[in-house]
């Protein structure tokens, strides 16, 4: 192996570490003075530490003119990745400190799921842990959470991933949903055989990236009823089927969790209502081993008291 390969494969060590603080205050500066100014060092020091840090990594960090120093491009990567880790560092740092009960707590959710159930009870928690500032990020993927910076994830499912923590948050169970204009102009109520002459709406994406008509087919066989031949339309969220069935588009396969506010408010009609299929899916939090932090403890409490009010009030009697 040569010297310029060795320099580039070597990985950091705490001298480097530390003459990495001393390029993140240059880089953010844009200026060696400035720098000395801050770590109470000449503008010479600031200057030999850059020069030993480019050298040891093989990486030119700034361009040098008369009046003036700036970041290359390989420099801005490697400021922003120093920044990252420093900002993680202090907000790690500031949460023990308060606690944990404080700082950032980032949620990947569902689309639906945060759509229909979680966003609209957030109010709740900001109001019980007013230092704790929330991040919601929304996707179909099973994501890597330590890679993506998330703390716990909501996902619905029946085979939860071997590398993560679990912790049940909620059944589910499915049934047919329209619009009660639908309902009338089809004579659906108590009539499902004229499904037939509907169009079906459903989630693509229920539990996988391919579950297709799976809900309809499930909960069909279900009931003893045969749907019509089209496909109907397919959407990669369950919650978009269920506006295309507020809009008289058609039936939607509503999760009975997701659409009860509706069902409530009279907005949609469960038009063959005895008829539901529980699922083998269900919701649950996955948060990655070994964090048990205060602030994401209370994030999953919070949720399952969410999802079982009667139990959570039980309990705090």
């Amino acid at each position: 192996m040569d010297v310029a390969t060795d320099v580039r494969n070597r990985l950091l060590n705490g001298w480097q570490l530390s003459k990495l603080y001393t390029f993140e205050v240059a880089a953010r500066h844009e200026s060696f003075a400035l720098a000395a100014d801050e770590l109470s060092l000449t503008p010479g020091a600031i200057s030999h530490r850059i020069n030993q840090l480019e050298d040891e990594l093989g990486i030119q960090l700034f361009v040098r003119s008369h009046r003036k120093v700036e970041l290359t491009r390989e420099g801005k990567r490697v400021f922003w990745a120093v920044k990252a880790s420093l900002d993680a560092l202090n907000q790690e740092v500031l949460d023990i400190k308060n606690q944990e009960l404080s700082g950032t707590l980032t949620v990947y959710c569902r689309p639906s799921i945060a759509q229909c159930w979680l966003v609209p009870a957030l109010g709740d928690f900001t109001r019980r842990y007013p230092a704790i500032s929330l991040t919601m990020l929304t996707g179909n993927d099973d994501v890597n959470l330590q890679r993506s910076g998330i703390d716990l994830a909501l996902y619905f499912d029946d085979t939860p991933s071997s590398h993560l923590n679990h912790h049940f948050l909620m059944d589910e169970a499915i049934l047919p949903v329209c619009s009660p204009q639908y309902a009338r102009t089809y004579e659906l109520l108590r009539h499902p055989d004229n499904l037939r002459h509907c169009t079906l709406l459903h989630d693509r994406q229920a539990w996988s990236h391919d579950s297709g008509t799976d809900e309809w087919s499930s909960w069909a066989q279900h009931a003893g009823i045969a749907l019509p031949q089209s496909a109907g339309i397919g959407f990669d969220r369950s919650d978009l089927a269920v506006i295309a069935a507020i809009n008289h588009v058609g039936v939607a396969m509503g999760r009975q969790r997701l659409v009860q506010k509706r069902l409530d408010s009279g907005e949609l009609v469960a038009p063959f209502g005895e008829l539901t299929l529980k699922c083998h899916q269900y919701y649950y939090i996955s948060t990655l081993p070994g964090r048990q932090w205060p602030k994401i403890d209370a994030f999953i409490s919070w949720l399952q008291g969410l999802a079982n009010p009667t139990k959570s009030s039980a309990a705090s009697g």
